[in-house]
């Protein structure tokens, strides 16, 4: 009788959990970009108006916290200065070191014309910046995408996936800070958000079913990927389990009425786990993928270290986002006459 010992090397992982971060609030950022581009034209008593304090808070957040979270999974923030004295077009990277720094100009314009209710000017704004949230949503989508080497990276799918749980993630955002703004959840459109939250559930439903339908035409190599892990691996296995929950979850939060969302137990508990799914979701895309051998048997180990590449810089990370929406609610509780200005 023989015994066969299978030993599974320990590799280096090439996305850090910065990455996780970044591509979150990126895509918080995005997402909130488009919804608070398309609040700008409603009328001035309309939900749509009523939902900008909250959509532009949570865009400044996130607009300020992802280039953060960018330069420190570069590991070095002069490595950014790379993507500039060097010409490579075809670089997904590349052109995200192009489009990055438009996106974050652009949204911090549009907050400060609306802080100062130049509404004319939001407008204007908000159009350009509608323009470069869509070229971020597809830059980071695409730089992932294109790993040929890795199906489930590689499949038309992952923008798309990426795209919608940011913006599940963006409503769950501005749920969680509307309690802090003035007037409170009473002056938030609770039913607007809860419109927009089952849209993007029902959005990422038949993404999911489009996924699977192409996988079992053999359409799409990610989907037999997927399989393969999911009857393979008890640890995939969870994953799936976990996602369906979070997903009834969500979706039956979303029944209660519009007063019960408004209050703040059920509010909050809606805003982290949309939040928690959206955050989860790239977890798995970026640590959990990693951990699949491109070649062999077996799932490679990884622990997270505790120091600013772990553990301790996704705390900083949320410290800096919790600092800011601290900072962002203070100034307009500060000045009450133009928080209301700005929301007329």
């Amino acid at each position: 009788m023989q015994i066969s010992e299978l030993l599974t090397p320990v590799y280096d992982a090439a996305w850090l959990p910065w990455a996780v971060q970044y591509f979150f609030l990126i895509g918080i950022s995005a997402t909130t970009a488009l919804t608070a581009a398309f609040a700008a034209f409603g009328r001035a008593d309309s939900p749509a108006r009523r939902l900008l304090p909250a959509a532009v808070t949570v865009l400044l957040v996130s607009a300020i916290a992802a280039p953060v979270s960018l330069l420190a999974d570069l590991h070095q923030p002069g490595r950014f200065w790379h993507f500039y004295a060097h010409f490579t077009p075809w670089s997904w990277m590349w052109l995200g070191a192009l489009l990055l720094p438009v996106f974050v100009t652009l949204a911090l314009l549009f907050c400060a014309a609306w802080w100062w209710g130049r509404m004319g000017w939001v407008r204007v704004v908000a159009v350009a910046l509608a323009l470069s949230a869509l070229s971020i949503l597809v830059y980071t989508g695409a730089e992932v995408m294109v790993l040929r080497s890795r199906p489930l990276w590689h499949t038309v799918f992952l923008p798309v996936n990426f795209a919608l749980t940011a913006w599940l993630g963006a409503l769950g955002a501005m749920f969680l800070v509307g309690r802090w703004l003035p007037g409170g959840m009473k002056a938030l459109p609770v039913d607007m958000l809860r419109c927009l939250s089952v849209t993007a559930v029902v959005l990422m439903a038949l993404g999911a079913g489009a996924w699977a339908l192409l996988g079992l035409l053999g359409l799409d190599a990610s989907f037999a990927a997927a399989l393969k892990l999911f009857s393979e691996y008890p640890i995939w296995r969870i994953s799936l389990a976990g996602a369906v929950i979070t997903a009834f979850c969500i979706i039956a939060l979303l029944q209660r009425p519009c007063r019960t969302l408004a209050a703040p137990l059920p509010s909050a508990a809606l805003a982290l786990t949309m939040l928690g799914a959206a955050w989860i979701f790239r977890w798995v895309v970026f640590m959990s993928v990693q951990g699949v051998p491109k070649y062999g048997a077996g799932l490679y180990l990884y622990d997270m270290p505790w120091g600013s590449d772990g553990l301790l810089g996704m705390v900083g990370v949320l410290g800096l986002c919790v600092a800011l929406i601290a900072a962002v609610t203070w100034a307009l509780e500060l000045f009450p006459a133009r928080a209301r200005a700005v929301a007329a």
